[in-house]
């Protein structure tokens, strides 16, 4: 069971698995994981900083007894740092950084048993939901390498997605795990707000937008991760309803009866593709004949308020980023140094009032609150994870007359996901639907604050009714 093609698509759960029946070594998994990386590497540019070396050293010595012990793993190259690695954020700005402590996060991944073989390429400083940073290039789809990954976990996506290894980290501030997940047939789920920790660096990002977690191609590799990461860390200034039992534990478990409020779109101001709506209504009536009621319901808010306020802290943001860099590296930010769309987003967000900031934080919790009633009568929301099928790639490139022009075709492309940011709700990207292109459709569902519980049932249940883990794309191991 120890050749590479054998290993290269069982998840990480049944990798793990074979290590302690002592069937095969962490030596012989991260060995195996290395080739496929270099074999698929130079066609998808999935990964941009590799640690071989480093990993096949650590797979020689003594691990942590963990779920996941001896599994190669890949961290994507923004916010999880990892000591004495480069970690770019996709920048020019950041090219020569390299952190001198692990981040939280990547301590409970190590704790995991779980090891590291290399960073994924990632849009710069995490802005476009596409990754094709000018630093690194673009990485391709492995299912049409002419279309997007998705971003802004796109490289982490098209690793797990090829068959690179089972599970890779990603982190979502509007959608930047479940965007590449839809793109790339995977599994993906942000976690509630402050689940999963974000130090010792961060308290939260952006005000709450930003999650951490990972894309996997199974659902239990999933929670059981989660289980693994999750949880409160010294300092956090807030986190997470702790959940009842283990995630893990939910996977199997009958989800009862649901109530699924579902839409295909929001107004006639939204286009959404044929083939995404075809996605939500096969979605819904496979709920439908597991025997959950589906009601077609959306709920009222102001949508052109919520972009408006949304995009505010998302440009103050990144102007917080290019400004605490400075103040790190003692250089005032140069737009030499990153790409147009990143500086006009920079000096955006430094214009911005600090009482501007504060109103759309208010309108996004107002929103929110609004969401919050809508879920009273609902245990889930089921809508298109995105708006259009996987893009071909320069789709979000901007000219130099108007940089802005990407994060406008970025809003038409991703109107749904970043809503459950704001409100920090849990939600996962399912992949259930495959259009006549050949290419993957996700499925987006959204559940109650606090509750990955129920989402985790669904999921399996969607898993075993409609399984996805024999689909291969054309590029794979």
């Amino acid at each position: 069971m120890s050749k590479p093609d054998e290993l290269a698509f069982l998840d990480a759960t049944a990798q793990a698995e074979l290590v302690r029946r002592k069937e095969v070594t962490p030596f012989e998994l991260v060995q195996a994981a290395v080739e496929r990386v270099e074999t698929l590497n130079p066609a998808l540019n999935a990964v941009v900083t590799p640690m071989y070396e480093q990993a096949l050293e650590t797979a020689k010595g003594t691990l942590p007894d963990g779920p996941f012990t001896g599994v190669p793993f890949l961290l994507k190259d923004l916010l999880a740092a990892y000591a004495g690695v480069p970690m770019s954020l996709g920048s020019e700005l950041m090219r020569h950084f390299v952190p001198d402590h692990d981040s939280e996060l990547v301590r409970r991944i190590k704790r995991a048993g779980l090891i590291v073989v290399g960073k994924t390429n990632t849009p710069e400083f995490g802005i476009l939901p596409t990754t094709e940073p000018r630093l690194f290039g673009p990485c391709s789809n492995p299912w049409e390498t002419r279309v997007t990954t998705g971003g802004s976990s796109g490289g982490s996506a098209a690793a797990v997605a090829s068959g690179m290894v089972p599970m890779a980290h990603g982190n979502d501030g509007g959608g930047s795990i479940r965007i590449p997940a839809s793109c790339c047939g995977l599994f993906g789920i942000k976690p509630t707000r402050a689940r999963n920790p974000l130090g010792p660096d961060f308290g939260d990002l952006m005000s709450g937008l930003v999650v951490e977690h990972a894309l996997t191609r199974s659902v239990r590799d999933s929670a059981a991760l989660l289980d693994a990461t999750s949880g409160p860390d010294l300092g956090d200034p807030y986190w997470a309803p702790p959940p009842a039992r283990p995630f893990l534990e939910e996977v199997g478990a009958d989800p009862g009866r649901l109530r699924i409020a579902f839409t295909v779109g929001v107004g006639p101001e939204m286009t959404v593709h044929e083939d995404c709506v075809k996605a939500v209504k096969d979605a819904a009536a496979l709920c439908a004949g597991l025997g959950h009621e589906v009601v077609e319901a959306f709920p009222e808010f102001n949508r052109e308020l919520t972009t408006q306020a949304f995009m505010d802290i998302w440009a103050a943001g990144c102007a917080s980023n290019l400004e605490g860099i400075s103040r790190m590296t003692g250089r005032p930010p140069n737009p030499d140094k990153v790409e147009p769309l990143t500086w006009a987003l920079y000096e955006t967000g430094k214009a911005l009032k600090a009482s501007h900031y504060m109103l759309s934080l208010h309108v996004l919790q107002m929103i929110g609150r609004e969401i919050h009633r809508f879920m009273k009568d609902y245990d889930l929301l089921l809508t298109p994870t995105l708006a259009e099928p996987p893009v071909p790639l320069g789709s979000f490139d901007s000219p130099a007359d108007n940089p802005m022009q990407g994060i406008v075709r970025a809003i038409a492309f991703v109107p749904f996901t970043p809503l459950a940011n704001a409100t920090g709700q849990p939600a996962m990207s399912v992949p259930l639907f495959w259009n006549g292109d050949g290419l993957p459709v996700g499925s987006h569902f959204v559940g109650r604050f606090g509750d990955e519980a129920t989402l985790f049932r669904l999921a399996a249940q969607l898993e075993q009714a409609r399984p996805w883990a024999d689909r291969r794309p054309p590029v794979s191991a």
